[in-house]
């Protein structure tokens, strides 16, 4: 385990899979071609899961130290509330949505890496790169001009949307082309009558509008406008949607940043080509309605560090493992286009008679608490399972609780599974003979201590990533053993 695995890409996505593959102990080079960190501020939101997974590399602390906790959202129609989404239904020590712009997310996980003695390598490109017997041969174009060529057993595309490394593969994307342009300020306001850890949305027939709060006395504000392409914002465009959709009296002053963007839905073919793979914005477009593109690439990341750190480590079949991370990363993907596609769809309606058979359905709907509890987990990310996955082991329905490939809530007292220098399996059992026996056997795939069972007489085995791979009965141990022995 010599050769440095290369990452293209130090935005969120490239910088997570830095540090998990090194904490793992796998050799890792990033390089970047900006010559400086971005300070746009892009992204802001990073959800509850999101956090829940840095925090097994340390990153979670840091984060929410910088960030700005929101703890509830409304939805508006001019005067009228439609419902609210509370963030404390989430099952999660991290039950609120952490307001930080995109900057400062990279500036703490790039110092982060920086401590486990991984420098991003800014002004070096990838400018080309073919598939070998065994390794990656890349062609690298330094600030200077000088060309330097590696050999890398996996190159990781995190380089955005206009991923060369997408490119060069040949894959072509799926998705809704170009749905309508936006507006993005960072402004301050006055006359924000929502409370400071409160997000508002507002369905209105001129369009879409949400005000974000965040740090510092700053506002976000997005729109979707006509026609912005080309078009040169300024803060009187942002006051007339203010005044148009909002609920009156605010006034934006002091801009910070002032854009408009245009974006298109989109998601790979695929995202693995033999030692070659694609994760974050290189993988996956999204509507920024809903607020998961920079999260999915972190998860993206999470989900093909364990596996790759594995093969690399040598416990683990490189193939079939190396292989999950597209049908898991790519179906979850289409998931979240098809979910935020439908949510677009409800904000962006112009018609009076739709909007108001929308008002009066979406009042009844949120008016429901397990539809504002669903809400919640769907945006902060919880909900989103591998329930179909490959890897999924044998599940007993006996027991109440979590399945193979859905999440196991964080448990109170105990540390993170997957947090340490080796990405290994839990296991939640009682005590025997048998699963000492067990864990003897399969030492490098488990952890060295069992955890509490979630019900007595069962057993789950968990991912390195925190979902479950499997759950049986005691002592039906064979069935674990089964599994296990596939990696």
């Amino acid at each position: 385990m010599s050769a440095q695995v290369l990452v293209v890409g130090a935005g969120p996505a490239g910088l997570t899979m830095a540090i998990e593959l090194k904490r793992y102990g796998v050799p890792v080079r990033i390089i970047e071609k900006a010559s400086a960190p971005s300070q746009h501020s892009r992204a802001l939101f990073v959800w509850p899961r999101t956090l829940e997974l840095l925090e097994r590399a340390g990153c979670a602390a840091p984060l929410v130290a910088a960030g700005h906790k929101v703890e509830r959202a409304t939805i508006m129609s001019a005067d009228r509330v439609i419902g609210h989404v509370n963030f404390d239904y989430v099952a999660s020590p991290y039950a609120y949505a952490l307001m930080l712009p995109q900057a400062q997310t990279e500036a703490v996980l790039s110092t982060h890496l920086a401590g486990l003695g991984v420098q991003v390598e800014r002004g070096v490109e990838l400018s080309g790169f073919t598939q070998e017997s065994g390794h990656v041969a890349a062609t690298l174009r330094h600030a200077d001009g000088r060309e330097e060529r590696i050999q890398t057993p996996w190159l990781i595309g995190c380089d955005g949307g206009g991923s060369l490394v997408r490119k060069t593969l040949g894959l072509a994307s799926t998705g809704a082309e170009q749905r309508s342009d936006w507006l993005l300020a960072d402004v301050h306001l006055e006359g924000y009558g929502f409370a400071p850890n409160e997000l508002a949305s507002f369905w209105h027939e001129d369009g879409f509008l949400a005000i974000h709060p965040f740090a510092d006395g700053l506002y976000r504000v997005i729109a979707d406008i006509d026609h912005a392409q080309g078009t040169e914002p300024d803060l009187a465009m942002v006051q007339r949607v203010l005044d148009v959709r909002g609920p009156g009296g605010l006034t934006a002053s002091a801009p910070v940043s002032l854009s408009t963007f245009w974006i298109n839905e989109r998601n790979a073919t695929k995202y693995r080509v033999g030692r070659v793979f694609l994760a974050g914005d290189a993988a996956h477009l999204h509507n920024p309605i809903g607020a998961q593109g920079m999260n999915m690439g972190i998860h993206d990341a999470v989900n093909l560090a364990w596996k790759l750190a594995m093969v690399e480590r040598g416990t683990a079949n490189a193939d079939a493992l190396l292989d999950s991370y597209n049908a898991e990363r790519h179906a979850i993907a289409e998931h979240v286009i098809a979910n935020i596609g439908r949510v677009t769809v409800i904000s962006l309606m112009h018609n009076p008679i739709t909007q108001r058979v929308r008002n009066f359905f979406g009042g009844l709907f949120f008016g429901l608490a397990p539809a504002r509890q669903a809400v919640a987990e769907r945006l902060s990310e919880v909900s989103l399972t591998y329930v179909n996955s490959p890897l999924n082991g044998p599940e007993d329905h006996a027991f109440p609780g979590p399945g193979p490939g859905e999440r196991l809530s964080p448990q109170p007292g105990q540390t993170p599974v997957g947090q340490g220098d080796a990405p290994r399996f839990a296991l939640l059992a009682e005590p025997s003979p048998e699963l000492e026996q067990l864990r003897a056997q399969y030492a490098h795939l488990l952890e060295p201590t069992l955890r509490p069972p979630l019900s007595p007489r069962c057993l789950w085995l968990v991912r390195p990533d925190g979902y479950i791979a499997a759950v049986t009965l005691d002592p039906d141990l064979e069935s674990l053993r089964s599994y296990l022995r596939r990696f």
